[in-house]
Order: structure tokens, then C-alpha cells, then sequence
């Protein structure tokens, strides 16, 4: 099961996209979310998730309409280490089987400028809830394939694992930590307009 909800067109009114209140699904295939974290003050360490999905909602005459959620499945986290994974599924990091999903519910779109957007709003990891804010940037509307309507965005925020509850680490003799505090999430999404879907759907 994929499912994250995210709110983007907020910017396409700004580029004087003519674009009507709709709901967007994602398409997972050009789709990704990753994370990533230092390891030892001296590496990065990436990963992924591949489980997830998504929806917006976007009224190009009002961009403050603008909403958002994601949900996420945490069991799906892919470093590319078998071992490294099912340490951070364990109770040491993201304890996932009493906490099987990160979730996001927006509660503000700003335009920035130039095609660029924040969303606030709160996200809850490992039963904790904190306020984050995205940085968002549209990087357009098209007619895909099929005659669907897409859009694509990217978002990033850095968040302070410690503050969901995601603590565990170990100090080293030097000083540093084995894992870092914080982790920067990135999102790379494709939305595909609903309304099209179902006219395609009817049609066939």
C-alpha cells in the first residue's frame, strides 16, 4: 500500500496556469521519497521509502485553499543493508510494529516566489507530533502520456530525529555520534489530475 496526500499546485496560479480545484493522485512509478543522515560526523547515509502514495488539492484562484497529508509505511525503509534496515525498524529507531507509518497534515500553503512554496503543517513519527514545514518548488503542469494532466514537484525539510522519539546512538571516543541528529527528507512527486483519470476511465 502506498498512500501520501500533498498539496502542491499552490504556485501554478503564479505562473498563470489556467488550473481549477481538483484532487491530484500520485503516480507512484516517477515518484520517490528518501532520507538522509550522517553516520560516524563524516559520511552521509541514504535510504528510501517504497511504500507510499498521495493526493492534493489545489484551487488556482485561492492558493491559501491549498491542503495536504502523506502517510508513509515505515516497514518499507530501504538503505540497501538488509541488516542496517531491520535495525532501524526495531524499537531502537522507528519501532515498527506499534508505529507503522509517518504521516503529514498540512495546515498552511505560502507562496514564496519564482515557482517556490512552503507547507506547514504536522507530522507524526514513532506517536509523536511535531509542526514541519516544507520547501516546495513546482517544476511544472503538462500533458502527459494519454492525455492525463501532471504535475511535478520536489519538497525538503530537515527535521531533529530526537524530537519523534527516534534516539538511539552512540558517542564515540573522539566525540562524535554514530548517527547524526538530523535528517533531511526529500520528495521527488509526480501527481496525475484526478478529474482526468475519470474522464479516461468513462471514456474506455
Amino acid at each position: 500500500m502506498r498512500k501520501l496526500t500533498v498539496s502542491i499546485l499552490a504556485v501554478a496560479f503564479m505562473f498563470g496556469m489556467s488550473v481549477q480545484a481538483a484532487d491530484w493522485n500520485l503516480d507512484p512509478v516517477h515518484s520517490a521519497i528518501e532520507f538522509s543522515v550522517r553516520h560516524l560526523a563524516i559520511s552521509k547515509i541514504k535510504g528510501k521509502f517504497k511504500e507510499f502514495d498521495a493526493k492534493m488539492v489545489f484551487d488556482g484562484k485561492a492558493v491559501e485553499n491549498g491542503s495536504a497529508e502523506f502517510t508513509i509505511q515505515v516497514a518499507s525503509i530501504d538503505t540497501d543493508n538488509e541488516k542496517r534496515d531491520t535495525h532501524l525498524k526495531s524499537s531502537d529507531f522507528f519501532a515498527v510494529e506499534e508505529n507503522p507509518t509517518i504521516t503529514f497534515k498540512s495546515n498552511k500553503v505560502s507562496a514564496v516566489k519564482d515557482g517556490k512554496f512552503q507547507i506547514t503543517g504536522d507530522m507524526t513519527m514513532r506517536g509523536v507530533t511535531k509542526e514541519v514545514t516544507f520547501d516546495c518548488e513546482l517544476h511544472g503542469v503538462v500533458q502527459g502520456p494519454g492525455g492525463n494532466t501532471r504535475a511535478g514537484f520536489s519538497a525538503e525539510t530537515t527535521i531533529n530525529r530526537h524530537d519523534f522519539g527516534v534516539s538511539w546512538s552512540k558517542t564515540l571516543d573522539a566525540g562524535g555520534l554514530i548517527v547524526g541528529n538530523d535528517v533531511k527528507l526529500s520528495l521527488e512527486l509526480e501527481f496525475i489530475e484526478a478529474k482526468a483519470e475519470k474522464a479516461k476511465a468513462e471514456e474506455g
